[in-house]
């Protein structure tokens, strides 16, 4: 069992910045492929970003390439998204989850592999 919780969320300007954090809890955090997803009013849930256990391979949707970094600290069980020059169109509710992971530098994508999911917070950027 792993227990994500995220924090950071807010009301930002347009071309401002968030960092998001997500903590975790129970089982070895570091054996954990991780993820972002967001979901905005009305649509499915997307992927955003995304990061192998080892830390050393990214992956990102195509519309947050460039302004979005993912990172995580595995001795503080704790994975982050940098996210800068934000845009009306990335309001949403953020997600962080975790799935098991094959190998130190696998990329999960999809939504449906992610086992271990965070309450979510909340990403409001005004025009």
């Amino acid at each position: 069992q792993v227990q994500l919780v995220e924090s950071g969320g807010g009301l930002v300007q347009a071309g401002g910045s968030l960092r998001l954090s997500c903590a975790a809890s129970g089982r070895t955090f570091s054996s954990y492929a991780m993820g972002w997803f967001r979901q905005a009013p009305g649509k499915e849930r997307e992927f955003v970003a995304a990061i192998s256990w080892l830390g050393g391979v990214t992956n990102y949707t195509d519309s947050v390439k460039g302004r979005f970094t993912v990172s995580r600290d595995n001795a503080k069980n704790t994975v982050y998204l940098q996210m800068n020059s934000l845009k009306p169109e990335d309001t949403a509710v953020y997600y962080c989850a975790a799935a098991l992971s094959p190998g130190p530098f696998t990329i999960i994508r999809d939504v449906r592999e992610y086992r271990y999911w965070g309450q979510g917070t909340q990403v409001t950027v005004s025009s």
